[in-house]
């Protein structure tokens, strides 16, 4: 596992984030998009919905209040690292196709048979993903096929997704794709493929002023 922890296999929402809480003011040069990725937005609404597939997947999962609460208390980060994971997801393809990368379907079955063999059944490995990576059960299948796509990615350059190698071709891709965050889930650093806070002019940060903390 890399050591920034970016991965599951690979790759996550799982990120641990304890930055404040930013919100922006001012011109919003993103109006409704939460990123804009090779000329392609990544809209709020459709950051907010895979959110609600985590939250909805966390609540089914523990129905005790309480429990669900600390769920929640964990992965008070959600919002920030689901978009992490939205933009990376892209990277990677961008950067797997440039490198003739291919991904079928029995290779992605073969992976999640193995896992659930480790995992102990489909549930446990399905409630392992959600638990450590924020992974819905209805998103495991796509995360998975990112995890052959990076495993075969990294055998094509030689290396592992672990070495300087794999996330230099990730970086090139994250240029080439010019990923434009909306301010207010910060910036996308292309060197480490990965989100940062972002300290902007006419982007407040709203924490010391006891403002609650939200997704």
């Amino acid at each position: 596992m890399h050591r920034r922890r970016r991965t599951a296999l690979f790759l996550t929402a799982a990120i641990a984030a304890a930055a404040p809480l930013l919100t922006a003011c001012g011109n919003d040069a993103h109006p409704g998009a939460a990123a804009v990725v090779g000329g392609e937005r990544i809209t709020v609404s459709q950051l907010e919905n895979r959110v609600d597939e985590v939250r909805a997947a966390q609540r089914a999962a523990v129905p005790d209040d309480a429990q669900y609460q600390q769920a929640i208390a964990r992965t008070g980060s959600l919002t920030r690292d689901t978009l992490h994971g939205m933009v990376l997801d892209r990277v990677l393809e961008r950067a797997a196709r440039d490198a003739g990368v291919t991904v079928t379907d029995r290779e992605v079955q073969r992976m999640r048979s193995g896992l659930e063999q480790q995992a102990g059944g489909a549930e446990a490995l399905e409630a392992a993903w959600l638990q450590q990576y924020g992974i819905p059960p209805q998103r495991l299948e796509a995360n998975l096929r990112l995890q052959v796509q990076a495993q075969k990615l990294a055998q094509r350059l030689g290396t592992d997704t672990s070495r300087p190698e794999f996330w230099q071709a990730l970086s090139e891709a994250g240029e080439e794709l010019d990923v434009d965050l909306n301010p207010r889930y910060g910036d996308w650093d292309v060197e480490k493929s990965s989100r940062v806070d972002a300290r902007t002019p006419w982007v407040r940060d709203v924490t010391a002023a006891g403002a609650p903390q939200t997704l």
